[in-house]
């Protein structure tokens, strides 16, 4: 996969969450957003839970507060989505500090927000413990497709390249004197668009020729095989199973 690719969101740091393979904590996120989407909404209790859960994850990972919840601010979106929900959700209707909203409406973006937040936050701590390079190791190493493996690979690659491509125009563009400031610069700015799409295409043409010269077959060799322990595969394991217990008790109580 070739050598290490810094990413913005990592943070690195000696903890024993940053010296798990990665393809044990791949499978502890994606068991604990399982269960965590399994869970009945009306459990709330149940997501004070899986918040601490993931607070103590981050203490033991040395990530700090704020650079978690600087992170969460990705979902703002999807927050604004589900604060319209109680509006405009048909059903029972209640009355809060004056304002009629949806009963059905309050629950679902309770759920919505509870959810989605929670996920990302177990997003975010995964990404700031774990390099892309060992994250593509760790797909691979759970067996996901080799195509998409390679193609996340060459995206990550070559991101920073078609970024810097696009600077090099923007410095051009602005050293000829142009500057967007309304609708009839938009002919220029799709211009410049279709350029990138062009001198990319061609730049992946090119690597391909390259590599398909160096023997190239359509599966890439594997430089670092990432293994775990036992006992590594229990540790990364204490999360989704702690969170299973508490969505089993979400259910019955």
């Amino acid at each position: 996969m070739g050598a290490g690719h810094a990413h913005k969101l990592y943070r690195h740091a000696h903890s024993p969450v940053h010296e798990l393979p990665p393809h044990t904590k791949l499978a502890a996120v994606l068991g604990f957003v399982v269960v965590v989407v399994s869970t009945p909404r009306e459990a709330v209790w149940a997501f004070a839970g899986y918040a601490l859960l993931l607070a103590a994850v981050a203490a033991k990972a040395r990530v700090p507060a704020g650079f978690l919840l600087k992170r969460l601010l990705i979902e703002v979106p999807f927050v604004a989505f589900a604060l319209l929900m109680p509006f405009v959700a048909p059903g029972e209707r209640t009355t809060v500090l004056g304002v009629s909203l949806s009963v059905p409406g309050l629950w679902g973006a309770w759920n919505v927000l509870a959810k989605g937040t929670l996920g990302v936050a177990a997003s975010v701590l995964l990404a700031s413990t774990t390099e892309l390079r060992a994250l593509l190791l760790g797909l691979q190493r759970l067996k996901l497709p080799p195509l998409l493996v390679q193609i996340a690979s060459f995206m990550i690659r070559y991101g920073d390249v078609i970024t810097d491509e696009m600077r090099r125009m923007s410095v051009a563009r602005r050293s000829r004197g142009f500057e967007a400031r309304g609708v009839r610069h938009w002919g220029v700015l799709a211009k410049s668009a279709g350029a990138l799409f062009i001198r990319s295409y061609e730049r992946g043409e090119r690597v391909h020729l390259a590599m398909l010269s160096r023997g190239y077959t359509g599966t890439m060799p594997v430089l670092d095989e990432a293994t775990a322990t036992r006992a590594q595969w229990a540790y990364a394991a204490a999360l989704p199973l702690t969170a299973l217990l508490i969505c089993l008790l979400g259910w019955t109580l």
